[in-house]
């Protein structure tokens, strides 16, 4: 097992101090990935790359970047070209999209790339270094939550892959009742261990309201078992304190709520990913291997809407970027010239993006905040008001 072990002694450490010697899943999850001297992000960034442990969108083509630049310029347009418009984007790995998304939006809309003011937030220090070194020659500021004004941003809240990377509740039904997997001292064998008791919070119950779902109900088998990501809700309500006028578009793998809580997926859908392979044990490895979990898009939508957020579409990310003009892209690729074998891993990298068995299936929910009965009536590429 490849351990880090002072972030195992963290974590030891904050389970015997607590007060009944143990801490939710969620304290876990956010604690492997996320402390800031030991965690699994914080340590280094080339975790997210062909020699760590797995690879997004931005690695595969530069087009990824390209057509989300072509859906902002679009954006910009429906908000009336403002002199300033902000990209914020959240969680921006090692600066690869931000880069992809700037450099062609200066090579093709020269106009909307000087309106652009671009921030990123990140928490993890070593990623902010990579992101730096490959951006110092780009308009790019790096800021925290609280420097950016409440109702300030004009412009879009972008991310890709963030969600699911937040830290999770686990909870079990157990004899008709719904309980929560806590993380406790494990024996001498194994760093840690379960335990189930009562739920932590209310808002766990509360959750289940937001989507409509009953685990309690005679479909659902005993010991089903699944997440509940209530940082996902407290990170859109931060967006939607932050933004005055503009989109929300958030991108990652998951389902709808009624797929995402089948009751033939008893066990959830956590995923530990290390060295390009996945299983479903989160205490070995520990602080050097990615811990995720599918995004719960219906959970987005409603709490968006209870915010005042307005939905205006969700769609499979294929579908986003062949409306956005990567057909067209790949098509050409057939009457380019050039070496062979790099056309054809051009013509692979860009299937993979629009895969329906693999990225291609990854969601993309689009909320909007604060336009005119116009602007919402027109439509961004490939969508339709839900």
């Amino acid at each position: 097992m490849d351990n880090n072990l002072e972030l195992i002694k963290v974590i030891g450490d904050r389970i015997k101090n607590s007060l009944q010697k143990r801490i939710t899943f969620a304290d876990y999850m956010e604690l492997v990935l996320y402390h800031p001297e030991h965690g699994y992000y914080a340590s280094s960034a080339e975790r997210i790359s062909e020699s760590g442990d797995f690879l997004t969108s931005p690695h595969l083509a530069e087009d990824f970047g390209e057509m989300l630049a072509i859906q902002l310029y679009q954006i910009w347009q429906i908000l009336g070209e403002p002199q300033l418009f902000s990209i914020v984007e959240m969680g921006a790995g090692q600066g690869l999209l931000a880069a992809q998304i700037l450099d062609y939006s200066n090579q093709a809309y020269p106009e909307f790339f000087r309106s652009i003011d671009y921030l990123i937030i990140e928490t993890a220090p070593a990623m902010i270094v990579a992101q730096q070194a490959r951006l110092k020659d780009l308009p790019v500021r790096w800021c925290e939550w609280t420097e950016i004004l409440d109702r300030s941003i004009i412009g879009c809240f972008l991310s890709n892959e963030l969600i699911d990377a937040l830290a999770v509740h686990q909870v079990i039904v157990v004899e008709d009742k719904l309980q929560e997997v806590y993380v406790t001292v494990g024996d001498k064998n194994r760093e840690f261990s379960e335990t189930i008791d009562n739920l932590s919070t209310d808002r766990l119950l509360e959750y289940w309201q937001l989507n409509q779902i009953n685990l309690l109900s005679d479909k659902y088998p005993d010991q089903y078992r699944t997440e509940v990501n209530l940082a996902a809700l407290g990170w859109l309500e931060q967006v939607f304190k932050k933004l005055q006028r503009g989109y929300i578009i958030s991108i990652d793998y998951g389902y709808t709520a009624d797929r995402y809580y089948n009751p033939i997926r008893a066990q959830g859908t956590l995923q530990c990913y290390y060295q390009h392979a996945y299983h479903n044990d989160p205490y070995i490895n520990i602080g050097n291997q990615d811990l995720t979990a599918h995004v719960d898009f219906t959970a987005l939508q409603h709490q968006g809407e209870l915010l005042g957020l307005q939905t205006v579409g969700f769609i499979p990310q294929g579908m986003f970027l062949m409306a956005l003009g990567l057909g067209e892209r790949i098509a050409a690729i057939s009457n380019s010239s050039g070496d062979i074998q790099s056309l054809l891993r051009r013509r692979q990298n860009l299937h993979q993006l629009i895969d329906p068995m693999g990225l291609g299936k990854f969601g993309i929910l689009i909320q909007s905040q604060g336009l005119t009965s116009e602007e919402q009536n027109i439509l961004l590429t490939g969508l339709s008001i839900s």
